[in-house]
């Protein structure tokens, strides 16, 4: 059997951590199975190295930042392979390049376009355990690129993809996926298992188990993917693409403090003014989330969206520096913020789901600034140091669901 086992920063914090790491990967090793392991940086690194950067710059390189970010795993991949020989294995630690994995031009946000397995297949057949960087690739221009927060989780599913591995298995600091974070709601449930399509919206609102992206590329490869705990033993959560359970009405909730809010007034009331500013921001590779539309008293419009945190001050610069291009728009922006979210396959099916979530909203006194809904989801945008508070009493109100 190949499996892919990716372990995040906070597994691999100290060298304990990459010690007790190391003794599982082993572990699965002697007992016949081939083992490539994905690693994050260590701990805190990479908070570190954005600290030390916005002590230069405001709006550094991007180009840079990937060069200055990507130092973290080699660090973390290369203390593990050396702990595993001094365990007596046969180990071998490889960058992006040295895979390779290739990516496009995209910096702080690439995407994985192809892996060349030839290398790693040739470690594995030589019977080494092979500990790849995550989180990075390289360009067509040979440059340095990283796949964004959490990318790491996207490079481990992709090496499962591309070498065939029958399990994927993300190691994190919580046993499994919970109905919300445990760490914040105490009362939170470990799931069984999950579908791909509730997994995946739930990463995307926040929930901080996988990166949205990898539940993305499972899906599409139909990647065997397991949550586990790298700190204690137990089966975990499967995330798949059915699920042998009765279909609970939410299956979730989750909250997310890493976004910002942007509004653009004075724009022309007609449908080309807004796909002017979609496709600008677009083009420069900057996600829109949830997104109104208002009508003002003069008959302009005003598009009010979210953005991940750390692009909002380039997607700012980016509306100003085209506001005659957009109808002389002005552009302003609010960070205290965040969003509170309801996942399940029963949101669509059920129409009191939206009003039990509100209810406890209000009975928090908790107001809300902006709502979108999907078929499986209900957001809310809310001021951000409310955001717990909203989670818990979303969650003891759907605790029902789980009992």
């Amino acid at each position: 059997m190949l499996a892919v086992m990716k372990f995040g920063g906070s597994s691999v914090a100290d060298l304990d951590k990459i010690r007790n790491v190391a003794e599982q990967c082993i572990k699965k090793w002697r007992e016949g199975n081939q083992v490539v392991v994905v690693l994050s940086a260590m701990g805190k690194t990479t908070d570190k190295l954005l600290s030390q950067a916005a002590q230069i710059s405001t709006m550094p390189s991007r180009r840079e930042m990937d060069m200055l970010l990507a130092t973290g795993e080699q660090v973390s991949v290369s203390l593990m392979a050396m702990t595993m020989i001094q365990m007596g294995v046969t180990a071998i630690s490889l960058n992006a390049w040295q895979v390779p994995m290739y990516t496009s031009s995209a910096y702080q946000n690439a995407k994985l376009k192809r892996i060349d397995t030839e290398r790693i297949q040739k470690e594995l057949d030589s019977n080494k355990i092979v500990v790849v960087t995550g989180f990075q690739g390289v360009n067509k221009y040979e440059d340095v690129t990283t796949l964004g927060r959490g990318g790491s989780d996207t490079t481990a599913v992709a090496l499962a993809a591309a070498l065939h591995a029958d399990v994927c298995e993300i190691y994190t600091d919580v046993d499994g996926v919970y109905t919300a974070d445990p760490r914040i709601v105490p009362n939170a449930r470990k799931k069984q298992e999950v579908t791909y399509e509730e997994m995946l919206e739930l990463a995307s609102l926040g929930a901080k188990v996988l990166h949205n992206r990898c539940v993305e590329m499972a899906r599409r490869y139909n990647v065997k993917l397991v949550v586990k705990s790298s700190m204690m033993p137990g089966e975990g959560t499967v995330v798949k693409e059915c699920t042998k359970m009765e279909k609970m009405l939410i299956s979730g909730v989750a909250t997310d403090k890493n976004i910002a809010k942007i509004s653009v007034s004075g724009m022309k009331n007609d449908p080309e003014s807004t796909f002017k500013l979609l496709n600008l921001m677009a083009g420069n590779n900057l996600n829109i989330d949830v997104m109104i539309q208002s009508l003002d008293h003069d008959g302009t419009k005003t598009l009010t969206f979210t953005v991940a945190r750390a692009d909002m001050l380039v997607a700012v610069k980016l509306l100003e520096e085209n506001s005659s291009v957009l109808g002389n728009v002005e552009v302003s922006c609010q960070e205290d913020v965040a969003k509170v979210s309801v996942v399940g396959a029963g949101v669509s099916a059920n129409a009191g789901v939206a009003a039990k979530m509100f209810e406890a909203l209000s009975g928090a006194g908790i107001n809300t600034d902006m709502i979108t809904t999907s078929e499986i989801r209900i957001t809310a945008v809310v001021r951000e140091d409310e955001a717990e508070t909203a989670m818990r009493a979303v969650h003891d109100r759907f605790a029902e669901e789980w009992m």
